[in-house]
């Protein structure tokens, strides 16, 4: 009865003029406060490269075969919201990455479909928490950069059981801290619609 369940939470890592990406600081402070004791935590940074973010993905879900897979980004024009993403589309990339690429034709997976919807419901996930000092909000869009892709081959990988969070950038009123802390809100609901009833 003692067997833990697998859940991995990725952020990014530095890109543009963001030096510091609050999505791993976030995901940093998440790791301290962790998701309780049955609850097998592991943290990833992904590069902001598409190639290298999907590559590090299905690792992902081939070695660890997670619960779930929560990855994490940075909305750098949010203020104080965090946005919960339903679902990942396949096509459209056409802007850069880090290393001045984008994905051949625009598309991340070539049989993949248009798009793949969480099974999280994040519009139910939205009607039961709140955070202090955060706003929260769900989208249909995830905006077509690394996020979005990373999104949707998490999505495809792993049969739908994968989340994206949307943060915004660090503050003097949105600390590292309180994001880790409202991380660690919505992940603990996350998984209670995965069945897992927590403490």
């Amino acid at each position: 009865m003692d067997s833990k369940s697998t859940v991995v939470v990725t952020g990014f890592g530095p890109f543009r003029q963001h030096l510091v990406n609050s999505s791993w600081e976030a995901v940093k402070e998440l790791s301290k406060r962790g998701l309780g004791k049955t609850i097998d935590l592991h943290i990833m940074e992904l590069p902001v490269v598409y190639q290298k973010a999907k590559e590090q993905v299905l690792k992902i879900w081939t070695t660890l075969q997670p619960l779930l897979t929560v990855h994490v980004g940075l909305a750098s024009s949010a203020k104080a919201i965090i946005i919960l993403e339903q679902c990942g589309k396949n096509k459209g990339y056409k802007e850069m990455d880090a290393c001045g690429f984008h994905p051949e034709g625009g598309c991340c997976m070539l049989d993949g479909p248009e798009k793949i919807e969480s099974t999280i419901n994040m519009k139910t996930l939205w009607k039961n928490i709140s955070v202090e000092g955060i706003d929260i909000i769900f989208s249909r869009d995830a905006g077509r950069y690394i996020c979005d892709y990373t999104y949707y081959a998490s999505l495809y990988y792993g049969n739908g059981r994968a989340a994206f969070i949307h943060v915004p950038p660090l503050s003097k009123s949105v600390t590292a801290d309180s994001l880790g802390k409202a991380l660690q809100t919505i992940i603990l609901e996350m998984l209670k619609q995965c069945g897992e009833e927590r403490e």
